[in-house]
């Protein structure tokens, strides 16, 4: 019975992984059809007729030359790309900078009013972009940074979401290993470097995946503070391709969608025990 019961779910899991997992099948097996066939399977939809639909989920006469039109004959294509890079690249160097440290304190030191500022933390990062997007605009105009990678970059950098995930680690460091330390002469900054960071890395690691692959892939943030197109990330110029170019549409998200996969994939194991960390009550 047991042996059934395993049987089942198991059948469920991968049903459901497949469901998951077909839209980026149907792009990636897309990016490979024929512009001819990529029309007519999208013509219905273009044309708002009530045809059905006439998609073939393998190409007919499979082609690179979409992956070769991005790659060779779309520079703004790499334009977008390195803005991608930039933007995603600097928030989480400014999240190491400002993240660690403070989660660092929040999780080791006593100050007055620690329990109301973290609580005021967990408020924000509960708060979505819509809500915090006027002050940030009236803020960053304020400073002259509207339509600058800095206007994208710097409210993330003091995102409170980093410090939740990594305040979570470093309360599971024992307190008898951090006594020890001090007894033997380890000031503060030596016990954070040498001790804090080593054991707390699975937090700090879980929380820069899980950021990269919400930066890199962010809409709103850059479409409300970029005005200028050559600023944009790949997030928002893939969907000013027109349908003409569905070909390579297609490519480009296979493209993009690969750095994502490779973060994921380097980061899953640090990724799983920070979030094991996160859910374990002190």
């Amino acid at each position: 019975m047991k042996r059934w019961t395993r049987l089942v779910i198991d059948v469920l899991l991968i049903v459901l992984a497949v469901l998951i997992c077909m839209p980026v099948i149907l792009v990636a097996l897309g990016s490979l059809k024929a512009d001819s066939e990529l029309l007519d399977g999208l013509l219905p939809i273009l044309s708002d007729s009530r045809e059905m639909i006439d998609w073939n989920l393998f190409p007919l006469y499979p082609t690179l030359k979409h992956y070769q039109e991005v790659l060779f004959k779309t520079p703004q294509f790499f334009t977008v790309f390195f803005n991608s890079v930039k933007i995603a690249g600097s928030i989480l160097l400014g999240q190491l900078v400002i993240a660690v440290p403070a989660a660092w304190a929040f999780a080791r030191f006593d100050f007055r009013f620690k329990k109301p500022v973290f609580v005021i933390y967990v408020v924000l990062m509960l708060m979505p972009f819509q809500i915090t997007m006027l002050p940030n605009y009236l803020v960053l105009n304020g400073l002259k940074l509207l339509n600058t990678h800095a206007s994208v970059v710097l409210p993330a950098i003091f995102s409170t979401f980093p410090v939740f995930i990594i305040y979570r680690g470093f309360c599971e460091i024992p307190k008898s290993l951090i006594e020890a330390a001090k007894i033997d002469g380890a000031g503060n900054f030596a016990v954070f470097f040498k001790i804090g960071i080593p054991l707390g890395s699975s937090g700090i690691l879980s929380a820069m995946v899980l950021g990269f692959l919400n930066y890199w892939n962010m809409v709103e943030q850059p479409l409300a503070f970029l005005q200028d197109k050559s600023l944009w990330p790949l997030s928002l110029y893939l969907p000013e391709i027109d349908v003409s170019h569905a070909g390579l549409a297609f490519g480009a998200s296979v493209i993009t969608l690969i750095p994502a996969v490779f973060v994921f994939l380097i980061g899953q194991e640090y990724l799983e025990q920070g979030i094991v960390a996160a859910g374990i009550k002190e």
